[in-house]
C-alpha cells in the first residue's frame, strides 16, 4: 500500500492598508502632513505625489482636494480623512467627525451691505433674498433650520464682490479680521453659522463591526501628538520637606514620578505640565526651594 501525504500551506492574507485622505493643498495641507509625520507615518517627498504607500505602518495615503475628501470617505472609497468641518458639512456626505485637530480654525458668517446691517438686517431678513457663498450646502441647511427661504447662489471664489456686482443681496463666507468685507462695503450680522477647524472624519457607521483595521492606531497616534503638543516634561530636585507642596504644583496626569537622590534630604521629581503654565510652575517651584529645574519637549505620548 502506498500512502500519499498531501502538504497544505496556508498563507495569511496581507491586511488591507488603512486608506487615508489628506489635503493636497490649501491651509490644511502642511499642518496635516506635519501631524502625520509626528505620528510616525510616511509623508510625501514631492508635492506632485497623489498616492503614497506606507506598508510599515499599514497605511496608504491619497492626496486630494480638501473639498473632495468627505465625499470619498463618505462613499467608503477611502477609510478616513483629514478635512475641515465646514467642508464636511457642506458636502452632506455620509461621514462623521471623530476627532478635532486644533488647527485650521475659521468662523463662517453672514455679511451684507454695511448700511443694511446698521439698519438692523438679520438672518430672518434674508427671507426671499439671494445669498452668495462657496458653501452652498452648508448655508442652505443653516437657512432651512432657521426657517428662512432664500436663494443660495454658489460661487467658487471672490464671494465678497457678489453684492457689489449685483449677483446677491448678502453673502456667507469665512471671516477672519473682517477687513476684506469692510473694503467691499460689507459688515457681518447674526450669530456665526459655524466655527470650523481641521477634523478627522470616517464613514458613517465605521464604529460598527466593519471598523477599518488600523483606524484605532491612527487615532491613538494622532491623539498622542496632540496631547504632547500641549505638555512639557519638567524635572527638578526638591528638599524632601517641601516634596508634598512641590507635587501639588506638578501633579502630572496620574501622579508625578519621585525618586531618591544620593543626598537623603533631597528627591528628584518628574511630571508632565501644561505647556502654557511652564514658566509659572518653574517660578513657583524655585520659590519653594526646588533647584535644577529642567524642561524638555514631548514629541509623542500614549495616555
Amino acid at each position: 500500500m502506498t500512502t500519499t501525504l498531501t502538504s497544505t500551506s496556508t498563507t495569511a492574507e496581507t491586511p488591507q492598508p488603512l486608506r487615508i485622505a489628506v489635503p493636497n493643498k490649501g491651509s490644511l495641507s502642511e499642518p496635516a502632513a506635519q501631524l502625520l509625520r509626528e505620528a510616525g507615518y510616511a509623508t510625501r517627498r514631492e508635492g506632485r505625489e497623489l498616492v503614497l504607500a506606507d506598508p510599515e505602518n499599514g497605511a496608504e495615503f491619497f492626496f486630494l482636494r480638501p473639498r473632495d475628501i468627505a465625499v470619498y470617505v463618505g462613499s467608503g472609497t477611502l477609510d478616513v480623512g483629514i478635512t475641515g468641518r465646514d467642508l464636511l458639512l457642506d458636502s452632506r456626505a455620509e461621514a462623521d467627525e471623530v476627532m478635532q485637530l486644533g488647527f485650521g480654525a475659521s468662523t463662517f458668517r453672514f455679511a451684507g451691505p454695511a448700511a443694511a446691517v446698521s439698519s438692523g438686517l438679520d438672518v430672518a431678513g434674508l427671507d426671499g433674498q439671494r445669498v452668495a457663498t462657496s458653501y452652498a450646502g452648508l448655508v442652505a441647511d443653516h437657512l432651512a433650520a432657521a426657517g428662512v427661504s432664500a436663494s443660495v447662489v454658489r460661487l467658487d471664489g471672490a464671494v465678497e464682490t457678489a453684492v457689489q456686482l449685483g449677483v446677491a443681496d448678502a453673502i456667507a463666507d469665512v471671516v477672519e479680521t473682517g477687513s476684506t468685507l469692510r473694503s467691499a462695503g460689507l459688515a457681518v450680522f447674526g450669530e456665526p453659522i459655524l466655527r470650523s477647524e481641521a477634523v478627522v472624519i470616517t464613514r458613517r457607521g465605521a464604529d460598527g463591526p466593519v471598523r477599518p483595521a488600523g483606524l484605532d492606531v491612527l487615532l491613538r497616534r494622532i491623539q498622542g501628538v496632540l496631547v504632547a503638543r500641549q505638555y512639557v516634561m519638567v524635572d527638578y530636585d526638591v528638599p524632601r520637606e517641601h516634596l508634598d507642596d512641590a507635587c501639588a504644583l506638578t501633579p502630572g496626569l496620574e501622579s508625578p514620578t519621585v525618586a531618591p537622590l544620593a543626598d537623603p534630604a533631597w528627591a528628584a521629581v518628574r511630571a508632565m505640565v501644561p505647556k502654557a503654565r511652564t514658566n509659572k510652575v518653574m517660578d513657583d517651584l524655585y520659590d519653594l526651594g526646588a533647584r535644577a529645574i529642567l524642561v524638555t519637549t514631548i514629541h509623542a505620548c500614549r495616555l
